[in-house]
């Protein structure tokens, strides 16, 4: 039988959640944040509405503007800037290590 090349194909420890961890702030923090901040694409298995590929997990990307309740996100492929329609869901602040 062929391999199947599906839209989450080997994505058996990237798209599984760990434990229950409780309330997250996340989401309010997102609500605050505007065009030029940077967040990073992290993806939600629980959320499937909007998840962007793959490719994208743990991208930093740039936000552009809002779009009703998600984000458009610009973030790097290859040599090329790609606009991506996110959810808050899939995003987390962008931290740099020291901060």
């Amino acid at each position: 039988m062929p391999h199947s090349h599906g839209f989450r194909s080997r994505t058996r420890k990237l798209l599984t959640k760990k434990e229950n961890k409780g309330f997250s702030d996340q989401l309010l923090t997102l609500e605050k944040m505007g065009p030029g901040d940077k967040v990073v694409i992290i993806l939600n298995p629980t959320y499937h509405k909007g998840m962007p590929h793959k490719r994208y997990h743990g991208k930093v990307a740039v936000i552009k503007k809002r779009r009703g309740r998600a984000f458009e996100v610009e973030v790097s492929k290859g040599d090329k800037r790609v606009l991506l329609v996110v959810p808050p869901e899939h995003l987390r602040p962008f931290q740099m290590k020291g901060e």
